[in-house]
C-alpha cells in the first residue's frame, strides 16, 4: 500500500491511498463467504456455492463492493498511522479507481488535531477575591441552620408574612375554569414568591376559611402566559417558630455543646468554602489567560458538531426536564436566537481550545493518571450524575468511556500544573499559594471538573 498526505489547512488533510489488488484477498474471501450465507442457488448447498457461480448469478461488482467496504477502514487506519496523524471525527472517503485484479485507489479527507506551540506560561498573573469571613457571614449561616429546625403550629388569626397557609386554588380564563387550573391542599409560605404573582397580597390578612380573588399571569399549564382570574380559599394558617439561638440549639443541630463552638465551626467551614471558591476562580482565570497565549486553529466541522451537540442537549434534556422549549427559554433569558447562537458558538470554541491546549500540556509535561486518581474522579462524576459508583462505573466500561475519564483527570492535572506556575494574587495584592490548601489533591480534581465543564 502507498499513501500520501496533502495538507488542506492546519486542521484538515487529504490522504491519497493506492492498494495493490492482492491486498484485498482477505476481504474478497470474506465477501464470498458472507454472500454464500445469504443466498441460495439450486444445485448447491448453502455456504458451498463456488465463487465463479456467485460472480455469474449476482455479479462480480456486488462482491467487489462488499470487499471494498470491508477493507477500507483497515487501509484508512494504516495510512493514518503511517502519517502519524490524529484524526477528529469520521473521514470523507471517495473511491477514485477500482480495477478488478489490479488496483484500489481512494482519497480520504479528515479533520486532524492541530499542532500547537505551548509558550512559557509561568508569566501568567491573575487576581482573585480575598478570603474574608465576616461576623455577618457567620450569623447568616447560623440563621440558615436555625431555619432548617423551624417548627410550625396552627394559629387562629389572620395570615401574615412568613406564615404558612394551606390553600385551594381555582384559575379561570375568559370565565371558564381550566381543566388543569384547580389545586387543593397547597402549602405556601407568604413572601416566598414561589407560586403566583399576586397571591401574597391576596392571602395576607385572611384567616382560615377566608376567600379572595386576584389576577395573575399563569406560569405553566395549558394556558401558560395568559391572564387568569384566580380564586384562593385559605383552609389553614400556620406560624413558623424558630428555635432560640443558644447552647440547646447547638446541641440539637450539631455535635457541639455550646453556641460559641458551633459559631467557631461555622466560621471555619465558611473559610474552607471561600478558599475552595478562590481556587476555582483562580483556575478559571488562569485557563482564560492560557487560552489567550496559544494560537489554536479551529476545525470547522468539529466546531459545527460541538455546537449542534450542545444545542441538542439543552433542548432535549435540560430544558425538557424543566418543562421549557427553546423559544420560552430565550424569552426568559431576554436573548434573541442570534445572540444565543453566538454565545453557544463561543462556548463551544472555548471548550475545544481548552481540550487541545491541555492535551498538549499533558504530552509536554508527561502527565500520568493513577488508579486512585481515576477512582476519585469516577466517584465524583457518579455523584453528580445521580448514579451509584457501581452503576456509573459499569456504564463507563460498557460505553468504552474509560479513556475519556482518564483524559478528564489528565487535563485537570495539566491545568493544576499551569495554576501552580502562575502568580495568583488576592484583591489586596497579596500573592497566595493554592497548594497550601490542597492536602487531598482537591486542586487537580476541581480542575478536572472545571475542564470537563468547559
Amino acid at each position: 500500500m502507498k499513501s500520501a498526505v496533502e495538507t488542506l489547512n492546519p486542521t484538515r488533510v487529504r490522504l491519497t491511498v493506492e492498494v495493490p489488488f492482492e491486498e484485498l484477498k482477505a476481504s474478497l474471501d470474506a465477501a464470498y463467504k458472507k454472500i454464500n450465507q445469504q443466498v441460495t442457488v439450486k444445485g448447491f448447498r448453502q455456504g458451498k456455492i463456488p465463487a465463479r457461480v456467485i460472480d455469474q448469478r449476482f455479479g462480480r461488482g456486488a462482491v467487489l463492493e462488499e470487499a471494498v467496504n470491508d477493507a477500507l477502514p483497515k487501509f484508512y487506519t494504516e495510512a493514518i498511522n503511517e502519517a502519524e496523524l490524529n484524526p477528529l471525527g469520521q473521514p470523507e472517503v471517495d473511491i477514485t479507481e477500482l480495477k478488478d485484479g489490479e488496483l484500489l485507489a481512494f482519497t480520504a479527507e479528515v479533520d486532524i488535531r492541530p499542532t500547537l506551540e505551548i509558550p512559557d506560561y509561568s508569566g501568567i498573573e491573575v487576581t482573585v477575591d480575598s478570603v474574608e469571613v465576616t461576623d455577618e457571614d457567620v450569623e447568616k449561616s447560623l440563621e440558615q441552620l436555625r431555619d432548617r429546625f423551624a417548627t410550625t403550629s396552627p394559629v387562629e388569626r389572620a395570615a401574615a408574612e412568613g406564615d404558612i397557609v394551606t390553600v385551594d386554588l381555582e384559575a379561570k380564563v375568559d370565565g371558564e375554569v381550566l381543566e388543569d387550573g384547580v389545586a387543593k391542599g397547597v402549602d405556601y409560605t407568604i413572601g416566598s414568591g414561589q407560586l403566583l404573582d399576586g397571591i401574597d397580597e391576596a392571602v395576607t390578612g385572611l384567616e382560615a376559611g377566608g376567600t379572595a380573588t386576584f389576577t395573575s399571569e399563569l406560569k405553566g399549564g395549558s394556558a401558560e402566559g395568559k391572564e387568569a382570574e384566580v380564586k384562593v380559599d385559605v383552609t389553614a394558617v400556620k406560624s413558623r417558630e424558630l428555635p432560640e439561638l443558644d447552647d440547646d440549639f447547638a446541641q440539637l443541630a450539631s455535635e457541639f455543646d455550646t453556641l460559641e463552638e458551633l459559631r467557631a465551626d461555622s466560621r471555619k467551614r465558611l473559610e474552607r468554602m471561600k478558599k475552595f471558591d478562590q481556587a476555582t476562580q483562580a483556575q478559571e482565570k488562569v485557563l482564560d489567560e492560557l487560552i489567550k497565549l496559544v494560537e489554536v486553529p479551529m476545525p470547522e466541522k468539529l466546531l459545527e458538531d460541538e455546537v449542534n451537540t450542545r444545542k441538542h442537549n439543552l433542548e432535549h434534556h435540560q430544558l425538557g426536564q424543566m418543562g421549557l422549549d427553546l423559544e420560552k427559554y430565550l424569552e426568559i433569558q431576554g436573548k434573541s436566537a442570534e445572540e444565543f447562537d453566538a454565545e453557544l458558538k463561543e462556548q463551544a470554541e472555548k471548550g475545544i481550545k481548552t481540550q487541545f491546549i491541555l492535551d498538549e500540556i499533558v504530552n509536554k509535561e508527561k502527565v500520568s493518571v493513577g488508579q486512585e486518581e481515576l477512582t476519585e474522579h469516577l466517584m465524583r462524576r457518579a455523584q453528580s450524575s445521580g448514579m451509584s459508583p457501581d452503576q456509573f462505573a459499569q456504564a463507563v466500561v460498557e460505553g468504552g468511556q474509560v479513556p475519556m475519564l482518564v483524559g478528564e483527570v489528565a487535563r485537570g492535572k495539566a491545568l493544576a500544573t499551569v495554576v501552580e506556575a502562575a502568580t495568583v494574587k488576592d484583591a489586596s495584592g497579596e500573592v497566595i499559594s493554592l497548594d497550601d490548601e490542597d492536602e487531598d489533591g482537591e486542586a487537580a480534581e476541581s480542575a478536572a471538573e472545571a475542564t470537563t465543564e468547559a
